[in-house]
């Protein structure tokens, strides 16, 4: 029955595999349209249609998502929106959490390089390469600079995938100093099911069902400095904890034997 549950996963894996090349190669005329007009009003076109991209992809997979949010969101208003980080599909989900209003995610480099789509990637996010502090300064800056946009930025602030069986891996200071030196509020995102939907470990274990994303509340930083980054870390990373708890996320269950 194992084999045959891991069979089926891979051809509906495939299946998805070919709707998110299909919708890519009718979208992208589109998309490379839009890049004609900017990295600001153009990448904001750009992740328009990635939001009908993921659209189309969640109906065609049997995919039921949700944002759920503890205390109303003001979604007119500017944040570092920060996610836990858990499967390939957090990235899908991005585009079905923000919807009425401007945001850019820091993402890594490397993807870039993926042909076709690394066109798509680069108008849609802030690169960050991690293998010099060089790079990663600029990435930070990049950062900045759109926050002074009036744009928001999506960090996952743990960086990888969270592969621990723990609610969240250590967080990176990156994103913490970002909002204290723009004072900027952060707004903590948990994605509950991503992990079920696509597990890390493996690409072909696509499956349909439910899809939560949580807002909490958000977290003021009036007043804060670069000296208060370890202490707003820790204070973001235990929210974050205690509510992955709370909402029982599957991979907190589970351990590397039962894999």
């Amino acid at each position: 029955m194992k084999y045959v549950s891991a069979l089926l996963k891979a051809i509906f894996s495939i299946y998805g595999l070919l709707v998110f090349i299909t919708i890519m190669l009718i979208l992208f005329p589109f998309i490379l349209i839009a890049s004609f007009f900017g990295k600001v009003k153009g990448g904001n076109i750009i992740y328009k249609l990635c939001q009908l991209w993921a659209d189309i992809a969640f109906v065609l997979w049997g995919i039921n998502h949700k944002n759920i949010s503890e205390t109303p969101h003001d979604r007119s208003k500017q944040y570092v929106f920060l996610f836990n980080h858990i499967s390939y599909m957090d990235i899908p989900v991005l585009m079905k959490v923000f919807r009425h209003q401007h945001f850019r995610i820091l993402g890594k480099a490397e993807m870039a390089k993926v042909p076709l789509f690394g066109f798509i990637y680069k108008y849609a996010v802030v690169l960050v390469d991690r293998g010099s502090i060089a790079k990663r300064t600029a990435s930070v800056r990049q950062l900045k600079s759109v926050i002074k946009k009036k744009i928001s930025v999506v960090i996952a602030p743990e960086g990888t995938f969270n592969e621990t069986h723990q609610p969240l891996k250590e967080f990176y200071d990156g994103a913490f100093r970002i909002a204290i030196e723009t004072q900027t509020p952060i707004k903590p995102i948990l994605f509950l099911d991503t992990y079920n939907r696509m597990h890390y470990r493996n690409v072909f274990s696509l499956t349909p069902g439910k899809s939560r994303a949580i807002y909490l509340d958000e977290i003021s930083v009036e007043g804060l400095t670069l000296k208060d980054v370890k202490t707003l870390k820790e204070k973001v990373h235990n929210i974050m904890e205690q509510k992955l708890l709370f909402y029982k996320a599957a991979w907190i269950k589970q351990s590397p034997s039962l894999q």
